[in-house]
């Protein structure tokens, strides 16, 4: 059994900042004058039950919902309390990552339950990035490498853009970061195992 971490997801409830980890790969922000809504697609229905989970545990009301296209959306309502995380991660009406923003253990795992992926039968994970905000690749890297994993861009110029991170320390980190899978995952492949 693995000890819970002080530095670990699962140490403290999720806050609104922490769902800057959603827009870290392709979840978007739509504001308004009275407010802000974060939605993301997700490929997969146990994705979009811990996202709203850690949407409703920062205290905001999630909606799951799917698309005309069959995909999955989770989204949160227009409220308010969202504006200065829009305002944050937009520059005019294009994504941009927060100028030295640090992703904190419950960003991770927000980035990790929308697009997190394991690679090689768990030697390495995927966090994926937004295959329409090519900008914002350095950043994240950047802003990765700040919370003490270093991690390889894959996929810059295709569709699956991602940041690979692979060796025991990193993975180590990584999963101490994360916390433990949700209880709906299919642990086996899709939460990193370190």
């Amino acid at each position: 059994m693995r000890q819970l971490s002080f530095f670990s997801a699962d140490a403290l409830p999720p806050a609104i900042p922490d769902l800057g980890g959603l827009l870290a790969c392709a979840g978007q922000v739509v504001r308004q004058d009275i407010g802000a809504r974060i939605s993301v697609l997700v490929a997969a229905e146990w994705r979009a039950h811990a996202i709203a989970e850690l949407i409703s545990a920062a205290g905001l009301v999630a909606e799951v919902t799917v698309t005309t296209e069959g995909n999955l959306s989770v989204r949160t309502a227009l409220v308010a309390e969202l504006l200065p995380l829009g305002s944050q991660w937009q520059r005019g009406a294009v994504k941009s990552v927060p100028v030295g923003w640090v992703p904190g253990p419950r960003a991770l795992r927000a980035w990790a339950l929308a697009a997190g992926s394991p690679e090689n039968g768990g030697e390495r994970f995927v966090l994926g990035m937004d295959p329409h905000a090519p900008d914002t690749y350095p950043a994240l890297t950047a802003a990765l490498s700040r919370a003490g994993i270093t991690p390889t861009p894959i996929g810059v110029r295709g569709p699956n853009p991602g940041l690979r991170i692979a060796g025991p320390r990193r993975l180590a980190k990584l999963v101490d970061y994360l916390g433990a899978p949700p209880v709906a995952a299919p642990a086996a492949d899709c939460w990193p195992s370190g």
